[in-house]
């Protein structure tokens, strides 16, 4: 069985931030299992028409890697293209073993044993990089396996199924959905969209760089410079998130409702597009070209009142009671993202199965670290998540936490690292406190966002730079070191 001192599991962007800190740090001995055929997780697998990133590139990228991007909002082949380029120039497909689906993880004596498709590993610590929207989910719809005509979910979109002048449905309506319909909706005889409930869309400040633009962006100053003038301009969102309704509707919700009554005069229509709660509690889509693809003769929205009653061999038959034939149905149906952040088992010490710690809600020491689990590390844990900047912010936060926590360990010359119960439960505390404050507690939805147990438990409530503060510090006494035994040190020798 390959032995290694860390195994990385996924090799999207938290997977490769993990790897360039080790290696900054002086370790070397890893090993990246991707389940996929392909590194560099979400945008090499996301291909679907429309894919882009909906925060400004310059921020949305490894603080270390700049990239002379064409466009300020960078669009699916750029981000693809990007990824490779870092995974490429450390040398990341070297360390990395593809096709291997990671099937259990188990803790036994003191090191952790890895099965997955490709075979068994076994390390001292596992960084666990999957991500929170890596394994798609589409609702048991009655019928939906009868349906003759192509289907697919918009995470495994299907290049080889051609949408021209077909008839087409959408089944979703958020930020996927929202970049599928505008880039689909010109070339389909007919689009149903199928909305279980609206999305507030506010409009994408999108432009394109010139070249002599392109070329100030690989240079360290200027990278530096537009990222922190990015970054402290999206921040300011938290305060309306947060502290101050009459802002959130002052920079945020006026401007939603202005795009709206502009781009949809059909009051009826509008109408089924405005949401019934405040804005920020779900996800806010950008958007210049949504609602005008909504409006358009060829497309039909379906709200609640229209929904899907049936997916049949012809097509999809509502409950309305219209029956409408189709060629084909896309499933923007979301990911398995809230009580599901790991989708494989996992057993810690003693036998505690993870499933079972996170029963009623999952938690964690920093979104990071579990008790009774040592030695493993999650990127973008539970409250990781981050509405208003850039999520790769707060996984190189994530990271000076996780490389503190091993190198520490290593320094030691200890065999483990655990969080005590005692720091998980007071910072658990907190986080659901604090988030009590927070329009994803109060703004009255529904979202992916909270759990089974109507806790919020993706999100971060504050600052992302009060995150990075908190996981920059790396408390000893929160943490709970076992040295190397007598007997392990006799059988190095």
């Amino acid at each position: 069985m390959p032995s290694f001192t860390v195994v990385i599991i996924g090799s999207g962007f938290g997977g490769q931030c993990a790897a360039l800190e080790l290696l900054r740090r002086g370790i070397d001995d890893f090993v990246i299992l991707e389940r996929r055929d392909f590194p560099g997780g979400t945008w090499r697998q996301n291909s679907y028409p429309g894919a882009g990133v909906d925060v400004q590139s310059p921020l949305y990228s490894i603080a270390s890697e700049p990239y002379d991007w064409s466009r300020m909002f960078a669009e699916q082949h750029e981000l693809e293209e990007y990824t490779t380029h870092v995974v490429t120039k450390h040398g990341l497909a070297d360390r990395t073993v593809l096709g291997a689906t990671v099937e259990r993880i188990e803790w036994i004596d003191d090191t952790w044993h890895i099965s997955t498709s490709a075979g068994e590993y076994s390390a001292q610590f596992v960084v666990n990089a999957t991500g929170p929207l890596s394994t798609p989910v589409i609702p048991p719809f009655p019928g939906r396996d009868t349906f003759g005509g192509d289907r697919f979910h918009t995470n495994e979109w299907d290049h080889d199924v051609d949408y021209r002048g077909k008839r087409v449905a959408i089944i979703g309506s958020g930020a996927s959905a929202a970049q599928i319909i505008p880039a689909i909706q010109p070339d389909v005889a007919s689009l149903h969209v199928f909305q279980r409930s609206p999305h507030w869309v506010m409009p994408r400040p999108d432009r394109t760089f010139r070249p002599w633009q392109r070329r100030l962006l690989t240079i360290g100053p200027v990278h530096r410079a537009l990222r922190a003038a990015v970054y402290w301009k999206l921040e300011t969102r938290i305060i309306g998130f947060k502290y101050s309704r009459a802002g959130l509707w002052l920079f945020a919700e006026r401007h939603a409702r202005k795009l709206l009554e502009t781009q949809v005069a059909d009051p009826e229509l509008r109408a089924a597009l405005t949401p019934d709660y405040t804005i920020g509690c779900k996800r806010i889509i950008l958007s210049n070209t949504l609602y005008p693809a909504i409006a358009a003769p060829n497309t039909t929205l379906h709200d609640r009142n229209d929904g899907i009653a049936e997916i049949t061999p012809s097509g999809i038959t509502t409950t309305g009671g219209h029956r409408i034939d189709l060629d084909l149905i896309v499933f923007s149906t979301g990911y398995d993202a809230t009580d599901g952040v790991i989708s494989y088992p996992v057993i810690g010490q003693d036998g505690t199965t993870l499933r079972d710690v996170w029963a009623d809600y999952p938690r964690a020491y920093l979104g990071t670290a579990v008790p009774r689990f040592p030695n493993l590390f999650i990127v973008t844990g539970p409250n990781t998540g981050i509405g208003h900047t850039s999520a790769i912010f707060v996984i190189e936060a994530q990271m000076r936490y996780i490389m503190d926590a091993i190198t520490h360990t290593i320094g030691r010359g200890a065999r483990s690292i655990e969080v005590t119960t005692e720091a998980e439960a007071e910072y658990t505390e907190m986080v659901h406190r604090e988030m009590t404050r927070t329009v994803w507690k109060t703004g009255g939805c529904t979202s992916w966002y909270q759990s089974k147990s109507g806790r919020v438990i993706a999100m971060f409530p504050g600052f992302s730079f009060t995150y990075r503060r908190l996981a920059s510090r790396f408390r000893r006494d929160h943490h709970r070191l076992r040295p190397v035994t007598s007997h392990e040190r006799t059988a190095v020798a």
